[in-house]
C-alpha cells in the first residue's frame, strides 16, 4: 500500500466518512520531519511523517495541540490522527492555509491569555508537564517540580549541558554552564514565577496567521494596508510544559522576533517583571544549547557567549 492510499484509509476511519483518493504534495519550510498538503476531494489535510519509530513525538505533539486548544486562547490547528501507515510514522492535522503577516497584537494578547490559562497538576505540583515531549527531536523531561529553580538547573539546562557533554562540547562550556547553574537563585532574587501553560517553542516559525481579516488604516499590528490580511493568529510546533510564562517570550525574541505590536499587547494585558531582560539569556540558553546539540554550527561558541554574559550579571 502506498503512503497516500494508507494515510486515507486513516482520515477515513478518523472521520467516519470514506476518504477520496489522497495527492501528496511536499512542502518545505522543516528541519526534522517530512510535510505535505493531502488534497482529495473538496478537502485538505497536514500531514507531517517520519521514521516509525518517531510515533511517540507525533502523539506527544497532539496531546499538546489538543491540550491548547482546551484553553480556547490561541487558534492551533486540530489534530486528526496518528500512527504508521506505509512504513513511516505520521500525524495528520487540519490544514490552515497561513500568512506570514496579520493581527500580531490580537496574538500578543492571546499568549497572555493561555499563560493564565487554570491547569491541573498534582497535589503540590507546580512545574512540568504530564509527560515528557520533544524540543525539536531533542527529548525534553518534563517531571513535576514543585521549585522552578530546581526544575530549570535539572530538567532544561542540566539536561542540555549532559547531552552537550555527550556530543563532544567540554572544557569552558561545561565549566562555565556548571558555575552558572550553582547560582541561578541570583536571577530570581525577590521574583516568583507564576506557573503558566507554554508553548514551549515560541520563535518565529511557528506562528502564523490565516487571511480571514482585512487590515485598517489604524491597525494596532502596523500595516496599515487594507489590500492586506490582518487575519487570526495560529501557533503550532509546540514544546508544551507548565513553567515561567517568560520562556515564551524570551524565545520569541530570538531569530528574528515577532512584529513590536505583539509585545506591546502582550504587555499591556500582563506586564512583565523589570528582571525579564536578564532572565531572557537565561531561558534562550536552553534553545541555544539544544540547536548546538541539534545542528553543530556556530550555536556551541554563542552558548558560551550567553554563559559569560549571565555570570558577568551575577559578579
Amino acid at each position: 500500500m502506498t503512503l497516500a492510499a494508507a494515510l486515507a484509509e486513516a482520515i477515513g476511519v478518523a472521520t467516519g466518512t470514506p476518504c477520496p483518493p489522497l495527492t501528496l504534495r511536499p512542502i518545505g519550510g522543516g528541519d526534522i520531519n517530512r510535510a505535505f498538503r493531502a488534497s482529495g476531494g473538496a478537502h485538505a489535510w497536514f500531514v507531517k511523517t517520519n521514521r516509525a519509530e518517531r510515533l511517540p513525538m507525533f502523539e506527544a505533539e497532539a496531546a499538546a495541540l489538543h491540550a491548547l486548544a482546551a484553553t480556547d486562547s490561541v487558534r492551533v490547528p486540530r489534530p486528526l490522527c496518528s500512527g504508521v501507515a506505509a512504513g513511516p510514522a505520521f500525524l495528520v492535522l487540519e490544514y490552515l492555509d497561513l500568512r506570514g503577516h496579520g493581527d500580531a497584537a490580537r496574538l500578543g494578547e492571546q499568549l497572555a491569555r493561555l499563560h493564565r490559562a487554570a491547569q491541573a497538576r498534582p497535589e503540590g505540583a507546580q512545574f512540568g508537564w504530564a509527560h515528557d515531549n520533544w524540543i525539536g527531536s531533542t527529548p525534553q523531561p518534563n517531571g513535576w517540580r514543585h521549585d522552578w529553580i530546581a526544575f530549570w538547573r535539572e530538567q532544561r539546562l542540566g539536561h542540555q549541558l549532559k547531552l552537550a557533554a555527550q556530543n563532544g562540547y567540554g572544557g569552558a562550556l561545561q565549566r562555565d554552564g556548571e558555575a552558572l547553574m550553582v547560582r541561578l537563585d541570583g536571577f530570581f532574587v525577590g521574583y516568583r514565577p507564576t506557573p503558566s501553560l507554554l508553548h514551549g517553542d515560541l520563535w518565529g516559525g511557528n506562528h502564523g496567521y490565516l487571511a480571514d481579516g482585512t487590515c485598517e488604516p489604524a491597525c494596532p499590528s502596523g500595516h496599515g494596508k487594507p489590500e492586506s490580511p490582518c487575519g487570526t493568529p495560529v501557533i503550532f510546533d509546540s514544546a508544551i510544559y507548565v513553567g515561567d510564562r517568560e520562556c515564551d517570550l524570551a524565545m520569541s525574541e530570538l531569530f528574528g522576533g515577532f512584529a513590536p505590536a505583539f509585545y506591546a499587547a502582550y504587555r499591556e494585558a500582563w506586564p512583565l517583571d523589570p528582571g525579564y531582560a536578564v532572565r531572557k539569556t537565561l531561558y534562550n540558553l536552553y534553545h541555544i544549547l539544544n540547536h548546538a546539540n541539534l545542528f553543530g554550527g556556530g550555536y556551541a561558541a554563542q552558548a558560551q557567549r550567553m554563559l559569560s554574559q549571565l555570570l558577568a550579571q551575577l559578579r
